[in-house]
C-alpha cells in the first residue's frame, strides 16, 4: 500500500495502525516504554525537520506552490503535516480526536458519543446508550465528554447535547437582509464600527468578513482561499492573530490574510476605511 495519494480508506487503515501501535506502547514495562518513546520522538524530529524544509522550499518556488496546495488536500499528506504541527488541525478534527481519547471510558459506562457539528465555538454532540436516560451514569458521561472537548479544542466555549430527533432549521434574520448598495466608486457602507467588538469577527453585508484585532480592522471576502467556503464560523484566535477555516482547517494571518497552512495563497483583502463611525469597504465585484 502506498501512503502518498492514498484515499480515505487507506487513511483509516493507517490511522488504526498508529492507534494500535500507541496502545501496544502503553503495555510495555517502563524501561522499554521509555526507550521506545525516545526512538519515536527522535524519528519524529527528523521527519518534522525534513517536512518543514520541503514546505518552506516549495513555498519559495512560484512553480511549486500550486503543487504544495494540492498536496495539502491529500488526506494522508494532511494527516502527516498535522501530526508534525506544520499545519493546524481544524476544530472538527480536534474534537473528534478528543472524543476518541475518552470513548473507552464512555464504553465502560455503557454509552457512546457522536460529534454532530462545531459551530461558533460550541460543540454539539449526541449521547448514546446509557447517556439517553436520566441516570447518574448519563451525568457522568456528559461530564466526561464536556471535559475532553473543552480541554482538547482551543477556543471552544461550550458543549451542547442534542437529541436524536430532527430539529427545525431556523434562518437567521440577518441572512434575509438585503445587501447594502455600493456607492458609484465601489465603496460599501457596512454599518457602525461599534457593531464589531474588539477581538471578534463579523460577517457584514453578506459577503464581507471584518476582523477586529485590538481595534485594528481588516476586511476580506467571506471565502476561504481553499474552496471558497464561508468563514463566518472560523476559529479566531486574537492573541495569536490567526483565523482558522471551520471546514478544512486552513489557517490564516488574521491581519494580512496570508495562509499559514498552504503557503503562497491568501484571503482576498479589501480596502477599508471608517467615516463618521461607519465601516466602509470597496468590494470591486
Amino acid at each position: 500500500m502506498t501512503a502518498v495519494g492514498a484515499g480515505t480508506a487507506d487513511l483509516e487503515v493507517l490511522a488504526r495502525r498508529v492507534d494500535a501501535a500507541v496502545a501496544a506502547l502503553a503495555e510495555l514495562d517502563p524501561t522499554a516504554r521509555a526507550a521506545a518513546e525516545e526512538l519515536k520522538a527522535a524519528v519524529e524530529e527528523v521527519h518534522r525537520a525534513g517536512l518543514t524544509t520541503i514546505v518552506a522550499r516549495m513555498r519559495a518556488d512560484d512553480a511549486a506552490r500550486p503543487l504544495l496546495f494540492d498536496l495539502v488536500d491529500d488526506p494522508v499528506v494532511r494527516m502527516l503535516l498535522t501530526l508534525h504541527g506544520i499545519i493546524r488541525p481544524d476544530p472538527v478534527t480536534l474534537a473528534e480526536r478528543a472524543l476518541a481519547a475518552v470513548r473507552p471510558q464512555l464504553h465502560s459506562h455503557g454509552g457512546d458519543v457522536t460529534l454532530v457539528r462545531v459551530d461558533d465555538r460550541v460543540a454539539f454532540v449526541r449521547l448514546e446508550g446509557a447517556c439517553n436516560g436520566c441516570s447518574m451514569a448519563s451525568v457522568t458521561l456528559r461530564e466526561l465528554v464536556e471535559a475532553a472537548l473543552l480541554q482538547g479544542v482551543p477556543n471552544l466555549e461550550a458543549v451542547e447535547v442534542v437529541s436524536g430527533e430532527a430539529t427545525p432549521t431556523l434562518i437567521p434574520v440577518e441572512a434575509l437582509r438585503i445587501p447594502p448598495r455600493a456607492e458609484p466608486d465601489g465603496w460599501v457602507n457596512l454599518g457602525s464600527v461599534d457593531s464589531i467588538a474588539v477581538d471578534e469577527i463579523r460577517v457584514l453585508g453578506g459577503d464581507v468578513l471584518v476582523v477586529n484585532i485590538g481595534q485594528k480592522l481588516s476586511a476580506f471576502y467571506n471565502e476561504c482561499a481553499h474552496e471558497a467556503l464561508p468563514l463566518g464560523d472560523a476559529v479566531f484566535d486574537a492573541t495569536a492573530g490567526t483565523l482558522t477555516c471551520p471546514w478544512h482547517g486552513f489557517c490564516y494571518d488574521a491581519e494580512s490574510g496570508e495562509c499559514l497552512s498552504a503557503p503562497g495563497v491568501q484571503l482576498e483583502q479589501l480596502p477599508l476605511r471608517i467615516d463618521d463611525g461607519d465601516v466602509w469597504v470597496r468590494t470591486g465585484r
